[in-house]
């Protein structure tokens, strides 16, 4: 819970950081851009005046510094059109055409799109004449790329965020895979002393009693916790794949239930007529079975019921379902029975199914999920493995 805890804190923080960095960003680039944009509206009435200085002048005009500013204009897409909407000349500006005439040909289009946006300055000629110039003006480069610079800058925090959560969470699951497989050695590990000290009992209960018939369950009971102990130990190292026929799995697991499981729960086995051999290792995939079963056995409540163990074959994968006609599982709660410490029991640990998970999907690299619950009807759930 307390790494849990602080994944949670760090995203929300990093979250934040990422929102106040993008909206600080977007604020400061706005005001800048508008801030340029009055600049360049400045400069291109100054630039409007020097035209209309230049078409007004006459031979004993100085140009000299109408020319300059006229001249100095390198940066500021600019059009000229007259009062028929004809482009005079244009600045600036990339236009395709095959001579200069169709060159403006195309600026009075983009001319007349700027006019319409009301990016003009109307210049006046002749008061007596009404004859006027509109100075169509873009924004420059400059402004163009400021104003997305946010958007890169967004992007970029987005994907720092992304990459820190992504590094959380792999060093959070880095240490939940110690922690199991430091739990899983120890239980191993203190199990198997008393497990062998049980052994040896067993043997001297048969020397004593050879014609008892409970030895021999008790034997079988001991043999099993030298089985969970071995499973254990397994959970800690990449276990050793072998082939092995799912149905005999299945059987192994039926027989285990049957008597450990009320007579009131009935345990069904849809199992194909040829045996199944998939490279499984076959003492954890039975823990994954019996784990599946006895939550269906949970789930009746101590009422009657069916469960029933399927097995299938499907192009290219063999398909396992554990289905009962239990309590079934609230839809809220279905993303979360994988979830390490997640229960519905008075009595759990909320391990099982994510040791269930952990063997199907890393040690035998398949899939596990449930397939369908409904509340008051059961639960199926369904485990695809590649052959």
């Amino acid at each position: 819970m307390m790494w849990t805890d602080r994944i949670r804190q760090v995203k929300i923080i990093l979250v934040v950081a990422a929102v106040l960095i993008a909206v600080a960003s977007l604020v400061v680039s706005h005001f800048l851009v508008r801030d340029l944009a009055n600049e360049e509206r400045s400069r291109m009435e100054v630039w409007a005046e020097a035209m209309r200085s230049l078409n007004m002048a006459d031979d004993n005009t100085d140009l000299q510094l109408v020319l300059k500013v006229i001249n100095e204009n390198n940066t500021i897409p600019v059009i000229v059109l007259d009062h028929y909407g004809h482009a005079q000349l244009f600045r600036n500006i990339q236009v395709d055409g095959n001579d200069y005439a169709d060159s403006l040909s195309h600026a009075a289009v983009i001319g007349r799109r700027l006019l319409a946006e009301g990016k003009n300055i109307k210049i006046m000629l002749n008061d007596s004449t009404r004859d006027y110039i509109q100075v169509c003006y873009d924004e420059s480069v400059m402004i163009t790329r400021l104003a997305a610079y946010p958007m890169v800058q967004l992007g970029v925090v987005l994907i720092f965020v992304v990459v820190a959560i992504f590094a959380l969470l792999t060093s959070k699951r880095a240490e939940q895979n110690k922690v199991w497989v430091g739990l899983s050695k120890e239980t191993a590990h203190q199990l198997g002393t008393p497990i062998s000290s049980l052994m040896a009992w067993t043997e001297i209960l048969k020397e004593t009693y050879p014609h008892d018939e409970l030895i021999p369950e008790m034997d079988n009971d001991v043999k099993r916790l030298q089985l969970i102990a071995d499973r254990f130990s397994k959970i800690g190292s990449q276990p050793e794949l072998v082939p092995y026929s799912l149905n005999q799995v299945m059987e192994h697991v039926a027989h285990y239930m049957d008597r450990r499981t009320s007579q009131a729960i009935v345990l069904k086995k849809d199992l194909p007529p040829q045996d199944v051999i998939l490279t499984i290792n076959p003492s954890l995939f039975e823990w994954v079975i019996e784990n599946l079963a006895k939550n269906a056995v949970d789930a009746m409540g101590g009422k009657s019921g069916v469960i029933t163990l399927h097995v299938a074959q499907e192009p290219g994968k063999a398909v396992i379902e554990v289905s009962d006609t239990g309590k079934g599982i609230k839809k809220k709660d279905i993303r979360n029975v994988f979830r390490p410490g997640f229960t519905t029991k008075k009595r759990g640990w909320g391990l099982g199914l994510s040791l269930a998970r952990r063997i199907v999907e890393e040690y035998h690299h398949g899939k596990i999920w449930v397939k369908s619950s409904e509340v008051g009807k059961g639960t199926t759930f369904r485990i695809e493995l590649k052959q």
